[in-house]
């Protein structure tokens, strides 16, 4: 059953991952656009926690998670976004639908592997300027595409407390932009088109280590490190003279210029790292930092005088708890509670304003009675950003659900 269940919906995976648009940020505007992945659902119904290793959930930032999987194991996630953007004088509201990941782990004595397909970043704005200056032009701007990834791992049990794995992941996505200026009641202006088609690889290495420390109470340790890597862009740039209707619907009247560049961005380094206390399948509460470096993410499309990018901090304090998940007579003392708190620096920084990530989240993992499988449903509450120095604030609401569905595979047959 679950093998049909996968390909239905790698199949539907393929198709809405590339034509969804992920994000409405007006930030999502510079870089790679907006980071929209932020690990499984059932790690962000923790604040980002990932620390403890399972044996029915696939860690898909810990490569090392894969070898404690003791079942094999589908993941799929998305999420339902609520946002609300405001600045000093106005204010908007946007929702979004995503499929945020596919993933299959599969474990196979002290190895396990997985692989799948993310959409990491999404771009997605639409901003209009309109000049109080009756001789000065108006000015729109709108954004789409993303960065995804394909990615296969394995993870490796050294000892029983004690594993290692490793990620290779290829990039790649395509990212269009057009910026248009009109003068009002006039239907002709100036456009300019850049697309810019990604691709690249980069390594995510983890660790993962626990120890008693007395007859119930486990410590949890765990390591990850993504080293420097690349991408390669090669844009597109088109300036041209357009007409327009009252939707903004573009048609070419005479282009002016057509260029063809190549340049080279660089995804920075990043180190996680996170410890966690708690009894393996009762409780766990822990702490997880992420530090990465200052990236070159400029491209021809999105350099801007106001703009720099600085280094990367995630701070998150989570944990769960189950009230007894051996119990017969209810229901709700095996459901899976988790909660945490997070606090982001981004790294982008917009007229001196480091724009930051404020969250709380909730969650419950429901067991499918019969079987190991859960779905998994989140709360994220949080604000973006600010409304100081001239810039846009995102308060936003995402519901967050996951099906994590277990299944024995590659089982010796015991009788012809």
């Amino acid at each position: 059953m679950i093998k049909k269940i996968i390909i239905s919906a790698c199949l539907l995976f393929s198709l809405v991952s590339f034509s969804q648009q992920g994000t409405s940020s007006p930030y999502s505007y510079y870089g790679i656009g907006e980071v929209r992945f932020k690990g499984s659902i059932e790690n962000r119904s923790m604040g980002g926690l990932g620390v403890a290793p399972d044996s029915i959930h696939i860690n898909l930032e810990n490569p090392a998670g894969y070898s404690n999987l003791k079942l094999t194991t589908f993941s799929l996630g998305g999420t339902q976004s609520y946002t609300g953007l405001k600045t000093d004088t106005n204010t908007a509201s946007a929702q979004r639908t995503t499929l945020d990941y596919i993933a299959l782990g599969l474990p196979y004595g002290k190895f396990g592997a997985g692989f799948g397909l993310i959409p990491y970043s999404s771009v997605g704005y639409k901003i209009q300027s309109n000049s109080t200056d009756a001789t000065q032009a108006n000015k729109r701007f709108d954004g789409s595409g993303g960065l995804n990834k394909v990615f296969l791992g394995l993870g490796y049990s050294i000892l029983h407390n004690l594993s290692i794995g490793a990620d290779v992941h290829y990039n790649f996505g395509r990212i269009e932009s057009n910026s248009l200026q009109f003068m009002p009641y006039v239907p002709i202006g100036s456009r300019e088109y850049n697309l810019a088609n990604l691709s690249g690889f980069n390594f995510n290495f983890g660790m993962m280590y626990q120890t008693k420390i007395s007859k119930k109470l486990n410590v949890y340790s765990s390591l990850n490190y993504s080293p420097e890597s690349t991408l390669k862009s090669s844009n597109i740039r088109d300036i041209a003279t357009v007409s327009y209707d009252s939707a903004f619907n573009l048609s070419i009247v005479d282009e002016l210029e057509n260029l063809a560049t190549k340049t080279v961005l660089k995804l920075p380094t990043k180190v996680s790292f996170g410890a966690g206390i708690g009894e393996s399948g009762k409780w766990l509460v822990g702490g997880q930092v992420t530090l990465q470096d200052k990236g070159s993410l400029n491209n021809n499309y999105n350099t801007a005088d106001n703009v720099v990018y600085g280094k990367q901090q995630k701070f998150s304090l989570g944990g769960y708890y189950v009230p007894n998940n051996k119990s017969f007579s209810s229901y709700a003392e095996k459901i899976t509670y988790r909660a945490g708190l997070k606090y982001e620096k981004t790294g982008l920084i917009v007229n001196s304003k480091s724009i930051n990530d404020a969250g709380l989240t909730l969650g419950v993992g429901l067991p499918i009675m019969g079987s190991f499988s859960n779905v998994n449903v989140g709360l994220e509450l949080g604000k973006k950003g600010t409304t100081n120095a001239g810039l846009i604030q995102e308060n936003y609401a995402n519901l967050m659900v996951s099906f994590s569905l277990n299944d024995k595979w590659f089982v010796k047959t015991k009788f012809n």
